[in-house]
């Protein structure tokens, strides 16, 4: 158990004065409040679901709230590390790190689940916290969703009120209803993840004050399942878009190692998850691409398209999921999967270092992909890919900030062939360098301070609820 301060440089002047008359010219009295938010995952660690989280705590503050962060110590996951992540938290910001049981150890006896191996550490921090200070509100924002178990024993014992940021369903039957042959980790390991889910979910939620969601189809699920929820505990939020990351990102003098910009060549990106859920995706461009070049060969010689960090497996188990759907069809000379996850800035440079980027989407329609504002703020052609109903779709056009091909489920990859071919002509004739004509008014809605300010109103009605 570790209290540890972030190391960033302090607020400029400017901030702080703007923070200043940003207050006084409110007219009302500042209230803080603290929020104890729980994130197993945080930097060093290089994971997705602390990004909220991270994004958030330079502005919690201006918004009347006082966040304490209880993490897991780096060295008890297994994952990357990027320890340029611990520059962007605010230094004033208390992290206390805990540890957990060696996986080592509980891999013999089938238990490397980080969840499980900090429960009782998690456990026996929060409730010294809970003791010690006074939080009013305790905020889970993770993938880890076991560890939410502690939220319903933290209100019965303290009485403080809990909100649940729900990032990617916890109970689901979708590799069920779409006959998805393997589950993330292996169909075993998500057996088990799911029992938890049934045994642990129902209690969670009997207590829950609000519940955030990234995408809308999975309030609607819930609100079906647990029928005391109403509607006005569900807030669907996407992720805040990392602005202040670009900025930092040339300051750091970071060399990308997936390709050679200067090597002539037209380097078309994907940054993010594979999956048998993005096969009809895949296919989809990689029959489009077949076609134009066989139409057009002199065209694509140039072309190289790079899937990276596709797996979240170790590299001795990671299983390649692109490289096969493009042997297929016939393009596997274009096409280079780099299963390992590489640390989150040197993925931002490698959005930046390219020619165009490519959103591949999910056939599951509650599928939001966060990774769509760094591509954004790349400043990059974008190509997306995506179920009708993705969110993905929606802000896109808002923001004019790419083109998105759109398929339901009866569809199949011949069906958009006349599309895709469409939008591969267009993404070809556009000059290196080229950058879109981003409308960043309509962008302004997606920043990371508006939706730390929308957070910060959920956590605001959760107290008026309560009194």
């Amino acid at each position: 158990m570790v209290l540890v301060p972030s190391t960033i440089q302090k607020p400029s002047i400017c901030q702080l004065a703007g923070n200043f008359f940003h207050r006084y010219n409110q007219e009302e009295p500042i209230l803080v409040h603290r929020v104890l938010i729980v994130s197993p995952h945080f930097p060093p660690i290089n994971a997705a679901d602390h990004q909220r989280v991270r994004m958030s705590l330079p502005y919690f503050e201006e918004f009347g709230w006082e966040p304490h962060v209880l993490a897991v110590r780096p060295d008890c996951v297994e994952a990357v590390q990027d320890p340029l992540l611990t520059k962007t938290v605010p230094p004033q910001i208390p992290v206390t790190y805990t540890g957990a049981l060696p996986i080592q150890q509980t891999r013999r006896i089938g238990m490397s689940s980080l969840g499980l191996r900090c429960m009782p550490y998690l456990l026996r921090t929060g409730d010294r916290l809970l003791h010690q200070k006074k939080f009013d509100l305790i905020y889970f924002s993770t993938t880890v969703f076991i560890v939410m178990a502690l939220s319903h024993k933290w209100h019965k014992r303290f009485g403080v009120p809990y909100v649940l940021d729900c990032q990617d369903p916890w109970l689901s039957d979708y590799y069920k209803q779409s006959g998805a042959s393997l589950p993330p980790g292996g169909r075993l390991k998500y057996e088990f993840s799911q029992l938890q889910a049934k045994l642990v979910e129902p209690k969670v939620l009997s207590k829950v004050s609000h519940v955030i969601s990234v995408s809308p189809a999975y309030p609607k699920t819930l609100q079906r399942r647990y029928q005391h929820l109403s509607p006005e505990q569900f807030t669907v939020l996407p992720f805040g878009a990392p602005e202040t990351d670009f900025e930092q990102l040339p300051t750091f003098n970071i060399q990308q190692n997936i390709f050679d910009r200067n090597d002539g060549k037209r380097h078309w990106v994907y940054v993010g998850r594979g999956g048998n859920d993005m096969a009809l995706a895949l296919r989809t461009l990689f029959l489009g691409i077949q076609s134009e070049r066989h139409r057009h060969p002199e065209q694509w010689r140039s072309v190289q398209l790079h899937f990276v960090g596709t797996s979240y497996a170790p590299k001795d188990r990671a299983v390649k999921t692109v490289e096969p759907i493009a042997q297929e069809l016939g393009v596997a000379d274009l096409v280079t999967e780099h299963t390992d996850r590489i640390p989150y800035f040197e993925a931002l440079q490698v959005l930046i270092d390219s020619d165009a980027i490519l959103l591949i989407g999910s056939n599951d329609s509650g599928y939001t992909a966060s990774k769509l504002y760094p591509c954004i703020l790349a400043r990059k052609p974008i190509l997306a890919i995506f179920h009708q109903e993705s969110s993905v779709v929606d802000i896109l056009h808002r923001c004019q900030a790419g083109r998105a091909i759109t398929f339901a489920p009866e569809n199949q990859p011949n069906d958009l062939l006349a599309e895709v071919t469409i939008q591969l002509q267009k993404l070809l004739s556009l000059p290196k360098g080229y950058q879109p004509e981003t409308n960043w008014t309509a962008f302004q809605p997606y920043t990371a301070r508006e939706m730390t300010r929308k957070q910060c109103a959920i956590f605001d009605q959760c107290l008026t609820s309560v009194s």
